[in-house]
């Protein structure tokens, strides 16, 4: 079973920033896409930022110029790769679960979720 290890999240301020991990086992010759997405307070599910395995990468139009998703490739005994979400000018709409989410040939995996509030 592949599991998803995310970290980060928290409380911030309008126009603070943040920055979530995911760390998997999972080898990236055997990932296709990995990416966050969130979903808010009685929202659908949605897609934040993606990256390929050849690095492409897609971010909704309501977090380009301020999301930031980057790929680490790790070589400890633990984990083979990390994404990471450097989240800046937080706002309070982005508030939500957000989700790491796998794609490997096979199936597709999710994190449990991590929580993200912007208040003041």
């Amino acid at each position: 079973q592949v599991q998803l290890a995310e970290s980060g999240g928290g409380l911030v301020e309008p126009g603070g920033s943040l920055r979530l991990s995911c760390a998997t086992a999972l080898s990236p010759l055997s990932t296709r896409v990995m990416g966050w997405y969130r979903q808010g307070p009685e929202k659908q599910r949605e897609l934040v930022a993606t990256i390929t395995g050849s690095g492409s990468i897609n971010y909704a139009d309501s977090v380009k110029g301020r999301f930031t998703i980057s790929r680490d490739n790790l070589s400890n005994t633990n984990y083979l790769q990390m994404i990471n979400l450097q989240m800046n000018n937080l706002q309070v709409e982005d508030t939500a679960v957000y989700y790491c989410k796998l794609v490997s040939p096979i199936r597709e995996y999710w994190g449990q979720g991590t929580q993200v509030t912007v208040s003041s």
